[in-house]
C-alpha cells in the first residue's frame, strides 16, 4: 500500500519589513531576519554560539499552529553569521519553539489593555475554534486542510494565517528578558539580517508549469567539475510521489539524490522554505542516521518529526549591509516534538533539534 503524500507549502520572500510593527498580532508574522517575536507570558528565545559564544542571529519565524491544537505556536531558527562559524555546524544553529493556550494570550492581552489604554483588536477570527479546553493534545496535525475545499472553515485555520504574513512583524526591544539556562548575557548589539515577510504557496499549484531548463544548465555545471554523465541522470525517471521507480542505471547514491533534489525545486527556484510537518523532507545529500532517527524531544520523550526546511535560495537573502554577516549552507532540516508538548504554565522556549546539509557545490546556488 502506498504512503499517503503529505502536502508541502512552500516559503517565499514577499515584501521587506518596514519600521517596527506593534500589535496583539506582531508574532503571527512569519519572516526572515529581523529580530524574533515573543508569545504572550513567554520569552523570546536569545540563544548564543556553541563555538564562539557570541549571540545568534534570527534566519527565520514560522507561525504554524497544529490543527485541534488550543496553542498558538511559533518556531524560531538562529545562526552564527560571524564567518569564522561558518563550518560549524550543528553547533552553529539553533532552533526553538514557544507555544501559549489562545486563553492565556487573550489573558495577557487584556491585561495590556489595563495597563496600557491600548485598544486591542481580534487578530484572529473565530478564535474559539481552537477545540477543547486541555492543555495536552493528543498527536496533533498540522492545520492545513489542503483536500477540502478552499471554502471550507478548516482551510482558514493555518494557511489563511500563513498568507497573512505581511500583516505585523516583530517588535525590536520588546522581548521579555532572555530564558535562563542558554547561557547568555544580553548583548548591547545582536547581529540581524535585513527582513522580510514570507509569503507562503501550495506546492501542487505550481506542478505542470515547470521548466527544467534551469535544473539542467545547473546539473551540466555540475558534470564539468565532477566528471558526471548527466545526460544519463537526466534520461531516467525518479520518484517523486512513491508511484515511479527509480531507474536502474548504476549512478552514485549521492548524485541520484542530488538529481532529485534539483529536479523537485525546479517547479518553483525561488523558494526559501519548505513546510510539511510529518512529511518527508526532501535531501541535498546523502542523509545521516540522524536523519532517519532524530534524537527524541529533552522534555517528553517523544520522538521527533520532520516540518520543514531552508532552501538554498535563502542564502543569497542572508545579508547585512553594514557588519557583512552571513550564513552558507545547502539545506537546514527542521525537526519538532511529535506532540509538541507544552508543560503547564512553562514561559521558556523549548529547544529542537536540526540537521544542516552543506552545499555539495556552492557555486551550483549563486
Amino acid at each position: 500500500m502506498a504512503a499517503v503524500r503529505r502536502p508541502v507549502l512552500l516559503g517565499l520572500r514577499d515584501a521587506a519589513v518596514r519600521g517596527r510593527p506593534t500589535g496583539p498580532g506582531a508574532w503571527t508574522a512569519s519572516k526572515l531576519g529581523g529580530l524574533p517575536d515573543a508569545l504572550p507570558a513567554v520569552a523570546a528565545p536569545r540563544p548564543v554560539c556553541e563555538r564562539c559564544r557570541q549571540p545568534l542571529a534570527l534566519v527565520v519565524q514560522v507561525y504554524c499552529p497544529l490543527e485541534g491544537s488550543p496553542f498558538h505556536r511559533l518556531l524560531h531558527v538562529f545562526a552564527c553569521p560571524r564567518p569564522r562559524c561558518g563550518s560549524g555546524g550543528a553547533r552553529s544553529w539553533r532552533v526553538f519553539r514557544s507555544q501559549c493556550l489562545q486563553v492565556r494570550e487573550n489573558e495577557a492581552l487584556d491585561a495590556q489593555k489595563q495597563e496600557n489604554g491600548l485598544a486591542a483588536e481580534d487578530w484572529c477570527e473565530g478564535a474559539d475554534d481552537w477545540g477543547g479546553d486541555g492543555e495536552e493534545a493528543s498527536p496533533p496535525q498540522p492545520t492545513l486542510d489542503f483536500g477540502n475545499d478552499s471554502n471550507s472553515a478548516k482551510d482558514t485555520d493555518w494557511t489563511a494565517q500563513l498568507q497573512d504574513l505581511h500583516l505585523q512583524d516583530a517588535v525590536p526591544g520588546a522581548a521579555p528578558p532572555a530564558p535562563p539556562g542558554e547561557g547568555v548575557a544580553l548583548p548591547s548589539v545582536v547581529p540581524q539580517f535585513l527582513p522580510y515577510y514570507i509569503c507562503v504557496v501550495d506546492e501542487d499549484d505550481y506542478r505542470g508549469f515547470v521548466s527544467l531548463d534551469h535544473a539542467h544548465s545547473l546539473l551540466r555545471e555540475y558534470q564539468q567539475r565532477e566528471g558526471i554523465d548527466v545526460e544519463q541522470l537526466l534520461s531516467q525517471s525518479l520518484p517523486s510521489d512513491g508511484d515511479e521507480k527509480y531507474e536502474k542505471t548504476i549512478i552514485k547514491s549521492g548524485d541520484k539524490i542530488f538529481y532529485k533534489f534539483m529536479k523537485r525545486i525546479a517547479v518553483c527556484q525561488e523558494q526559501i522554505l519548505r513546510y510539511s510537518w510529518s512529511g518527508e523532507p526532501l535531501f541535498l545529500t546523502c542523509p545521516t542516521s540522524e536523519a532517519s532517527e532524530p534524537p527524541a524531544c529533552s522534555h517528553c520523550g517523544v520522538r521527533r518529526t520532520f516540518e520543514f526546511q531552508l532552501m538554498p535560495a535563502l542564502v543569497s537573502m542572508l545579508r547585512n549591509a553594514n557588519l557583512g554577516f552571513s550564513v552558507e549552507f545547502g539545506t537546514i532540516l527542521i525537526y519538532t516534538c511529535e506532540k509538541s508538548c507544552w508543560p503547564q504554565n512553562h514561559q521558556t522556549p523549548m529547544e529542537e533539534f536540526c540537521i544542516i546539509q552543506e552545499d555539495p557545490d556552492e557555486l551550483l546556488f549563486k
